[in-house]
This record gives C-alpha cells, sequence and structure tokens, in this order.
C-alpha cells in the first residue's frame, strides 16, 4: 500500500516562486517537471520503469501535484509505470484530475489499474483520456469509457494534426472548457516532455520547469529528453532557457527550478 509522504515546511517555501498563477491568455498554467539520471534519461528504454528520485524528491513531487488542477502523462508512461497519479503527500487538501494522452486508445485501463483502484479508494480522482476525435466511439474506447464514468472520469475526443499528434494549445483550451482545469503539471514522458520543448509556439506555453537531477548515469538506449532542433519563422534556431534559476539540493538529488524563456538566443544551425 502507497504511504503518506511528509514534506518539510521549509523545503516548501523554496518551490513558491515556481507555483502556477494565472495567465492572461486564459489557458491554463502549464508546470514542465520530470526527474532524469546525468545523463538526461527519463528510463534505462522504452517501457522500463525506472527509479531516479529519492524519497524527499519523490514526495516534492507529490507536493507540487497539490497545487495543480491536474496531472497530465502520456500513454507510454501510463502502461509501463501503472501510475496512481495522485498526491500522496501529508495534509493534501485536494487532488489533481489525472490526464492520459492517448490518441490511438493503447492504454488498456481496467478496473484493476493503479489509478482507478486509487479512485474507488478515495485517495485520488479517475482519469480522463485523451484520445483521437475519430476512435471516441470506438467498441474498447465505449467500454473503458462506461467503466471510468462510474467513478467521474471518462475519455474526450480531440482532432489530431497530420502527424497523429495532439496540438499542445488545443489540449490546454479543452481541458479547461471541459474541466475547468486552471493548472497543469506535465510529467512525461519522454515523447511528451520534447514535443513541449522543440516547437516554436508550444515552448511558448510553458511557465515553470521543475527538474530533479539524480547522481547517476543510465547509459545508451535510455529514454532522453532531448528536443528536436527545429527553426523558427525567420529560419533561426533558438535556445530556449530558464530564467530566475534556482538550484535545491535534496538529500543526494538536486533539483533545478525555473521560469522557461521560450525564445532563447537565435543562432544559425552548425
Amino acid at each position: 500500500m502507497s504511504s503518506i509522504l511528509p514534506f518539510p515546511d521549509g523545503l516548501a517555501a523554496q518551490f513558491e516562486p515556481y507555483l502556477p498563477s494565472s495567465k492572461a491568455n486564459g489557458l491554463p498554467s502549464l508546470t514542465l517537471t520530470f526527474a532524469t539520471s546525468l545523463d538526461s534519461a527519463l528510463s534505462l528504454g522504452p517501457g522500463i520503469q525506472t527509479q531516479l528520485s529519492g524519497p524527499l524528491t519523490k514526495a516534492m513531487t507529490h507536493h507540487i501535484r497539490t497545487f495543480h488542477s491536474a496531472i497530465l502523462v502520456g500513454a507510454s508512461t501510463a502502461i509501463s509505470d501503472d501510475p496512481g497519479l495522485n498526491s500522496r503527500i501529508q495534509g493534501a487538501k485536494r487532488q489533481p484530475i489525472p490526464i492520459v494522452l492517448d490518441p490511438n486508445a493503447r492504454w488498456n485501463i481496467t478496473e484493476s489499474s493503479r489509478v482507478v483502484q486509487t479512485a474507488k479508494q478515495g485517495k485520488g480522482r479517475a482519469p480522463f483520456i485523451l484520445v483521437n476525435s475519430k476512435n471516441i466511439d470506438d467498441d474498447v474506447v465505449v467500454e473503458r469509457r462506461n467503466m471510468l464514468q462510474n467513478y467521474g472520469g471518462g475519455y474526450i475526443g480531440i482532432t489530431v494534426d497530420d502527424s497523429g499528434r495532439f496540438k499542445w494549445e488545443t489540449i490546454l483550451s479543452i481541458l479547461k472548457q471541459e474541466l475547468g482545469i486552471e493548472s497543469l503539471m506535465v510529467e512525461g514522458g519522454g515523447n511528451v516532455i520534447n514535443s513541449l520543448l522543440e516547437d516554436e509556439e508550444n515552448k511558448k506555453l510553458v511557465d515553470n520547469v521543475i527538474v530533479t537531477i539524480a547522481p547517476t548515469w543510465l547509459g545508451k538506449g535510455g529514454v532522453v529528453v532531448s528536443p528536436e532542433r527545429k527553426p523558427n519563422a525567420k529560419g533561426e534556431y533558438t535556445q530556449p532557457r530558464l530564467t530566475n534559476v534556482k538550484w535545491i539540493p535534496m538529500d543526494e538529488d538536486v533539483v533545478l527550478c525555473g521560469k522557461l524563456n521560450a525564445s532563447g538566443t537565435p543562432h544559425n544551425n552548425p
């Protein structure tokens, strides 16, 4: 059984500048957070659950979750990790809504999935799964949707682009319209994180970045955070950079916090 996690008040105060705030564009505030190795790997390989965060930084993640309306992961993370997608922090006053990006309805969510069990036990919320709108009436989706609706969750159909992906601005807009989401914590996996950081328009949607860095190397073949280098409208390549940076040592890990400067410094592609 998952235990309740304590988090010291003194440490909690250090993260206050990086918590969600309202945005002028009307979209939910977006926090990008993940744990990585020294070689920028999230896991040993696709589909391999890999523990990186220590106990204190894990508690930090659960603390930050309580300040967000929703937390989001991709289908691959849901499939490989079977996550609870809740906050186990001591004294949590609210639970975020789990959101899973699953355009092709790959995740076979059932009554026994941990996120559903967590919701049944009153320790979290039932998830909403975003699928390609063309798949929303498929028999398998309807069956899963009916099950999730018993616990307050469901499926939402969204149009995909030519590459089969959702547009991030559309995701944020629909989450606010359909679920009243005001703040979103994006936790992974690799494809989800890289898609936010490699596109000029997507980078502008990211407000806060909180990265746990573990003192280990995972080696070649891992799932890495390494967004594709893409030119902007002027044909320039920019290096997104964090501002208002703070490094917070936490036991053996260190946590990097910052605000994302999406425009970065333009340069020619080498």
